[in-house]
């Protein structure tokens, strides 16, 4: 018997939704990578980006548990001396909820040179509406 190994020709991808109020945030991602990554599929090959598209709906609406609205911290630095920001996870939401989800996504992802293709397919959406209809997405339940 010999071991599989997948073709670029041969990648078929899917869309998926998933509404990111079902679930808290950390479990939002591991299922959200999953798809990105291919991993659910028969013909998964690490070399190889076979993942899917996700399409996440009402990331206003994102559940965290414990302390995590207020003690949960997101830094980026300006590159300048004391110039190191930081706000906490309510006030992420507030201003854009999709930063959130795309951190934690990101951060479930292998550090390799696939990862930013990966992203792309990722699409985050406030609201429960969504403008990919016409890709026939199924739902993750």
């Amino acid at each position: 018997m010999k071991t599989y190994s997948q073709k670029a020709r041969e990648i078929n991808r899917e869309w998926w939704v998933i509404d990111a109020s079902t679930l808290p945030l950390g479990k939002l991602a591991v299922v959200i990578a999953d798809k990105l990554i291919g991993k659910s599929k028969v013909t998964y090959t690490p070399h190889i980006d076979n993942g899917d598209y996700v399409i996440v709906t009402n990331a206003k609406n994102i559940i965290v548990t414990g302390n995590k609205m207020t003690d949960k911290k997101y830094y980026r630095h300006s590159g300048y001396p004391g110039g190191l920001k930081e706000l906490r996870l309510e006030e992420v939401i507030e201003k854009d909820p999709s930063r959130a989800i795309t951190a934690a996504v990101k951060g479930m992802l292998p550090k390799n040179k696939l990862a930013a293709e990966r992203m792309k397919r990722l699409r985050i959406f406030d609201g429960a509406e969504h403008t990919h209809a016409t890709q026939n997405p199924k739902e993750i339940k």
